[in-house]
């Protein structure tokens, strides 16, 4: 279930990235709702998942998707440069956040284990 939140966080973490970009510095009332609604659904899915999730593997993560969500949504919506190199990047992005998934000894039955002990 911790997997879950955090996918989820970092979705959230895209919304409000790119409806950042639509704010204009906070001065477009629902692109900046939105931006800050999203921070918020992000950093409680983030915090849920913090729970059983280990920090460093969890916010690298959040990141990541962050990160390569934004990047993806920037060149199909906003019409920003893609090449090879830039596609290369954000593979090696995609098997680092694979990587820190499949590497990590939580899995969802340990999730279910620690969540007893720690709530």
């Amino acid at each position: 279930m911790a997997w879950l939140m955090l996918l989820i966080a970092g979705i959230f973490e895209v919304v409000w990235a790119m409806s950042m970009k639509y704010a204009e510095g906070f001065t477009v009332l629902w692109p900046s709702v939105i931006t800050i609604v999203g921070m918020f659904i992000s950093f409680y899915f983030l915090a849920k998942a913090l729970k059983t999730l280990p920090i460093g593997t969890a916010y690298a993560i959040w990141t990541g998707i962050g990160a390569v969500g934004t990047v993806i949504f920037g060149m199909i919506m906003l019409g920003e440069p893609y090449d090879l190199v830039r596609i290369g990047c954000l593979t090696l992005i995609i098997i680092g956040i694979l990587g820190l998934k499949f590497s990590s000894a939580d899995s969802d039955s340990h999730d279910e284990v620690r969540e007893k002990k720690v709530g």
